[in-house]
């Protein structure tokens, strides 16, 4: 009974995001709803309420490691912003073309994930954007290749995704082999939605001249570059933070936002309080879209509903006993990575598939990786970047799907051809 509740309280949840607009509902607040009563319901139905109230307790703290993780890496893009710091990129982008600016905007997104991961990647690149694409009906497309670039791009390392990261902490998949495997599978499965998507912006970006604000004229050329090198700088030693000390990704981040914000605090030190207070964290704070950490909150307590109901385990076995072949299971899961978070999904197949039956560097893992990784461009609210992206720029779940969603598919399909075809050369 409490199994079948939280599945329609989990889908009426979705439906109210989905139908965020005719609605005139806050999708923050339908996430929330949804999370909690999937929550309450868990604890009435339960013999033991201390059980689940433990199971909460667990799921919270790695929902906040997550959370945190994703607001200081939205702080240090936006002190980034508010010095300027990307003009060091578009200025370097004189292209007016609308499809060429695509092309490379979702090259820079691929590669950066790899090297970032996908999440930051997204927020950084539709920070991008923002400066170089004035007209919203263009950038939303821009933003849902941006989604299905950084997605695609993080599976092929060990560090571009938090899925392809568990396989490799857990001794599933190694360094070479998923680069030399996924690398090809990746890069298709961007190209062919960034090929489709190009007949769609056609002609030439207005580039409108900014005036700069007696404020910003206050940051010297110096200082800008600065800020912008150390904050990407910091972003990109996140994961090697992880490697070096084994503590979670989100105290890299914090570590490099407390650097930010230090270094900050000392160059500005003798500058007017009306400039200092404009280039402070408080700033970047005040202007960061609190109402996504919200969304991302609710969202994710709705999935570790599902996940402590046993839900998602009960799934994934019945996939296991249903198809004989394992190539068939790894891509629903893919599908399903576009409804649910991957990482549970990861987390039951690490449980269902030992490594005795399947050791390292098997096929299966790595088309694992593939599969759940890029699944989640289908939908907009199916992966961490998407979500992001979804709140940075207002994307309404039916206009992704209509427009991008189907494209996203297209390319997921044309990178599972290319893996299998590996497989069979």
């Amino acid at each position: 009974m409490a199994v079948w509740l939280i599945t329609i309280i989990f889908i009426a949840g979705y439906l109210a995001i989905a139908f965020e607009k005719p609605l005139k509902f806050d999708k923050a607040a339908s996430a929330l709803i949804t999370g909690v009563a999937c929550w309450t319901v868990c604890i009435l139905y339960s013999g033991n309420p201390n059980d689940v109230a433990d199971n909460l307790a667990k799921h919270f703290g790695e929902i906040a490691q997550i959370l945190f993780f994703l607001l200081a890496a939205m702080i240090i893009v936006e002190m980034i912003d508010a010095h300027n710091g990307f003009d060091i990129i578009t200025n370097r982008i004189r292209t007016k073309r609308k499809v060429n600016l695509l092309w490379i905007i979702s090259f820079i997104a691929f590669f950066l994930s790899s090297v970032l991961n996908n999440l930051t990647s997204a927020i950084v690149m539709v920070s991008l954007i923002r400066r170089l694409v004035p007209d919203k009906k263009d950038r939303l497309l821009f933003a849902g290749m941006i989604v299905i670039a950084s997605n695609a791009g993080g599976v092929w390392t060990p560090i571009g995704d938090v899925t392809t990261t568990m396989l490799w902490l857990g001794g599933q998949v190694t360094t070479p082999k998923v680069i030399s495997e996924l690398f090809l599978p990746g890069m298709v499965c961007m190209l062919v939605p960034l090929f489709i998507l190009s007949f769609s912006v056609m002609g030439t970006i207005e580039r409108t001249l900014v005036m700069e604000s007696k404020l910003s004229q206050m940051t010297s050329n110096f200082e800008k570059k600065m800020i912008f090198f150390i904050g990407i700088i910091s972003l990109i030693l996140v994961p090697f933070f992880k490697m070096l000390t084994n503590l979670p990704p989100y105290m890299g981040m914090l570590l490099s936002l407390g650097i930010m914000w230090a270094l900050t605090e000392i160059i500005h030190k003798k500058k007017d309080e009306t400039i200092r207070s404009h280039l402070s964290v408080t700033s970047a704070l005040k202007k960061t879209d609190t109402t996504i950490i919200l969304f991302f909150l609710g969202i994710l307590l709705s999935i570790a509903a599902l996940e402590s109901s046993g839900l998602l385990i009960s799934a994934a076995g019945f996939l296991n006993k249903t198809f004989a072949n394992n190539n068939i299971i790894a891509i629903i899961l893919g599908l399903l990575s576009s409804i649910v978070d991957n990482v549970p999904l990861v987390a039951a197949s690490i449980g269902m598939y030992n490594l005795h039956s399947y050791p390292a560097d098997s096929s299966f893992w790595e088309f694992l990786a593939y599969t759940v990784g890029t699944g989640g461009s289908i939908l907009i609210i199916g992966s961490a970047s998407g979500i992001a992206v979804m709140g940075v720029e207002k994307i309404e779940f039916g206009w992704y799907l209509k427009k991008i969603g189907w494209v996203a598919l297209v390319g997921f399909v044309a990178g599972i051809s290319v893996f299998l075809l590996e497989q069979m050369i």
